[in-house]
């Protein structure tokens, strides 16, 4: 039995009910627990009394909900996010040019395992668009600001030959072959998947589908 305890914590929360139940048994020859069935349909004039005081009932546990599965686990996914948190904070790991967004709240974006997280549920239902969005988040994209770090000697000014070096900022505020969309907001979640969804060649390939 310990060992089975041990490894599933829903039993050694049962055993615990049942020692109780037994001590309740043995106090007193009286003790006992009668169940009643009150089927809605037998029209039994204290069945909504009943119903009423069952759903109103609210017991306070005798042994601790955190030896049950589900409070384990919500404590160890409660864990692991706040130690993602940390790390995803720390600028050297998750990288000195990611792109910081904002909800509908104007609150940061954090990391969360809930939904496909804050990110992936507004643009996680197509590939093309999840592939550019990540490219433009991380900054690893086929623009000039990226060739300039990894491949210098390449093209890195901006096809509208207005900008020496094609930055991200410069395609998300300024550059004038993106204009499909406009909102200065970009830092919103919301502003940011509309400007990529009407600029289908921001931050794609060359050679992608326009």
């Amino acid at each position: 039995m310990s060992s089975g305890c041990h490894n599933n914590p829903y039993q050694k929360h049962v055993v615990s009910i049942l020692k109780e139940l037994c001590s309740f048994f043995l106090h007193h020859p009286d003790n006992c627990i009668e169940f009643w069935e009150c089927p809605s349909r037998s029209k039994w004039h204290l069945h909504k009394a009943v119903d009423s005081e069952t759903k109103s009932f609210r017991p306070t546990p005798l042994y601790p909900s955190k030896l049950s599965w589900d409070f384990s686990r919500k404590l160890e996914c409660n864990d692991l996010t706040n130690r993602w948190e940390m790390i995803f904070q720390a600028s050297d790991l998750k990288g000195n040019h990611f792109l910081n967004l904002v909800d509908g709240d104007n609150k940061l974006l954090e990391p969360l395992y809930i939904k496909g997280g804050l990110w992936l549920q507004n643009f996680g239902h197509s590939n093309l668009l999840c592939t550019r969005a990540t490219r433009a988040i991380t900054n690893h994209a086929p623009i000039g600001e990226y060739r300039l770090r990894f491949f210098p000697s390449k093209e890195l000014s901006c096809p509208c030959g207005q900008y020496p070096i094609e930055s991200r900022r410069h395609i998300l505020h300024e550059c004038k072959r993106f204009n499909k969309y406009w909102n200065p907001h970009r830092d919103s979640i919301t502003h940011f998947v509309m400007f990529l969804e009407h600029n289908q060649s921001a931050f794609a390939f060359s050679n992608a589908t326009p």
